[in-house]
Order: structure tokens, then sequence, then C-alpha cells
């Protein structure tokens, strides 16, 4: 085993598998740039290794596979005004998981606890993604004032329905059941059998047939799929005052979660509901790699804006749960500079393809 990045994360030869562990426990798990820098090289380096044929990737402690990008460092970052370090986080996280999503070899990623941003971005793009019975998906960047990243512009449209622009626009957090139902997870295995799982894949077992001596039947299901028929008819609309005012309407006819999702919405930043359903709707026309520099894109302008700054003091630094949003209506969000914003931007941009 070797240990990278002041031990954040670990590299194992197991055989013919090649682990990773992220191992910021009371983190979350979170990617640093030195781990995401880590990371990438150790997957290159696999990927050259005839003796490795597949990757598994797991996160230490139980509570979280990983919770996303270290968010509260960029925030130091930016503030401080450190553009270099700043983009190099971007372009790191960025380039790491467009190379997740172009592996030639089994990528197995083994997800129990917190999956989110960053954590979504390493494994939701990679072959198998098995979720333990504790599995709790959620990429909720729209109440930070950010967006939905990491490939999600092409990801979350390729969902069933309207699933994925309802996870985009609300941050809802889902279970292993729901996750199981629309394709975020592709297996079932307690996490209590990972270990075997693990030494399986040690052994040379083909990753398919490894996966199923373990796998179990799918958890229930909850609301993603048991209010499919009010996210639908409500997040196919192709704006987000529509889509409130149709939920608004299923409210007043008695559906509560309609009611529930109507008011999380509105404690979201206006500006990135906008963003997020315009990903919605360029997503299914664009690659992985394309979507991913078209997040690129929309990072440089945030990053020049106030309502990221503003949603992660508010959740994250000071913790009062009162963001100023800016704007602070849907009514006045720049729907032509939203659009703008998947454009470039005049910065130099990195090559995910």
């Amino acid at each position: 085993m070797t240990s990278e990045a002041g031990g954040e994360i670990l590299f194992e030869r197991r055989g013919p598998l090649g682990l990773v562990t992220l191992n910021r426990p009371k983190a979350l798990n979170a990617l640093s740039l030195p781990m995401i820098r880590a990371m990438h090289a150790q997957l290159r380096a696999w990927e050259e290794d005839d003796s490795v044929s597949r990757v598994a990737v797991r996160g230490a402690g139980g509570r979280a596979f990983c919770a996303g990008g270290d968010i509260r460092r960029i925030y130091e970052v930016a503030r401080a005004g450190d553009e270099a370090e700043l983009y190099a986080i971007w372009a790191g996280e960025y380039g790491l998981v467009a190379y997740v999503g172009r592996y030639p070899k089994p990528y197995l990623s083994l997800i129990d606890g917190i999956v989110m941003g960053g954590g979504v971005g390493i494994s939701l793009h990679g072959d198998y993604r098995v979720a333990g019975a504790n599995y709790a998906f959620a990429m909720p960047e729209v109440g930070i004032g950010f967006f939905p990243d990491v490939g999600m512009t092409h990801s979350l449209p390729r969902l069933p329905g309207r699933t994925g622009s309802y996870l985009a626009l609300t941050g809802a957090r889902i279970g292993a059941g729901d996750a199981l139902a629309v394709g975020l997870a592709t297996h079932h295995v307690p996490a209590s059998a990972f270990d075997a799982l693990l030494d399986r894949l040690s052994d040379g077992v083909a990753v398919a047939d490894a996966i199923e001596a373990h796998a179990a039947p799918a958890p229930q299901a909850g609301p993603l799929v048991a209010q499919r028929a009010d996210i639908d008819a409500c997040f196919e609309a192709e704006s987000v005052p529509e889509i409130l005012a149709r939920l608004d309407a299923r409210a007043e006819a008695g559906s509560a979660f309609a009611a529930e999702t109507a008011a999380l919405l509105r404690t979201r930043s206006p500006t990135s509901l906008c963003i997020a359903r315009e990903q919605m709707r360029r997503g299914p026309n664009l690659s992985l790699a394309e979507a991913i520099l078209a997040e690129y894109r929309l990072v440089t302008r945030l990053m020049e804006g106030t309502d990221f700054f503003e949603g992660v003091r508010s959740v994250i630094v000071d913790k009062d749960g009162m963001p100023d949003w800016r704007p602070a209506r849907l009514e006045d969000v720049d729907l032509d500079a939203v659009r703008a914003a998947f454009g470039p931007s005049g910065r130099p941009e990195p090559r995910f393809a």
C-alpha cells in the first residue's frame, strides 16, 4: 500500500486489482487538490500496467464515500485572490472526472454513505456503482449558489423522465432504492460484504461475476419513484417559474410532495436554478467531455459573481442558513447572461477529451 497527499488517499495493489481508498473520514473524504492529482497519476500508471486489469474506489470511515470537492478550500483560495490555485482545483477535478469517464479498464466504486459533488464525479462515470444500504446521493450545489457539475450536465438529463431535472434543481437526497431504479447505481451489495467483494476482485474473478456473487435485492425505492408522475409533469416545463407554477397547482390540489418541492426550490439561488434548468436543456446533445468543458466555463463566470460565496458563507462558514442571493427573485435573473455563460469566457480552457 502506498500513501499520497499526506495520507489522505491510499493506493494498493491486490493481484490484478488496483484499489483506491479516499482517506479523509473526518472531512467525509472530500477531495483536496493533492488527492485529485495523486489519484489521476495513479490511475494513469495502472492504465499502463498490464498486470492491473480492474480498479476499485472506496471511502474510509463508513459515513461517506466522498462528500465532494473541498468547497471550504475553494472559498478560501478565491477570497484570497489566488486564481492560480483556484483554477488548478477546478481543472484538476474536472480533468479527473473526464478521465474516469473514458478509463479503459473496468472501474468500480463501492459507495456506502454520502456521495455528493466530486464524489459523484469520480464514481458515476465509471462502469460499476455498487451501492450499500446507507447510500445517500445528492447534488445540492444550487443550495450554495453553484450548479450541479462534475459531468452532471451530461448525466442527469439522461435519467428516466425528468428525474434528473428534479435532482439538479432541488438538490434532494435519495437512497439506494431510488438510485438503482434510475441507474445512478448499478448494483446493491451490503457494505458488510465489500471486503469479500474486493477479495474476489483480487483473486481475478470477472468483475461482473464478483459483484453478482454478493449482490442483494434492491432496497425499497423512495420518492423519486413514488412521485414520478408529479416530477415528470412539473419538471418538463421550459422555465423555472413554470416549474414552480405547476408544483403550486399540484400542491393546491393536495400534493404534499409538490408543496415540499416548491418550498425547497424557493430556498435555492435563483441564478443557480436557471443555470441548472439550462444544463438540463443542453445536456442531451453534449458528450461528457463537452459537458465538462461547459461546466468549466460556467465556473469561470460564477467565481466572478456573488452567489457562490454567499451560499458557502451561509451553509459552511457562518452556518446561518440565510443567504443573500443576488438577484433574489427568479424574474430578475438575466437569462441571456445565463445562456452566454455556457460559451467561451476568454480564459484559457483545459482539454477534457
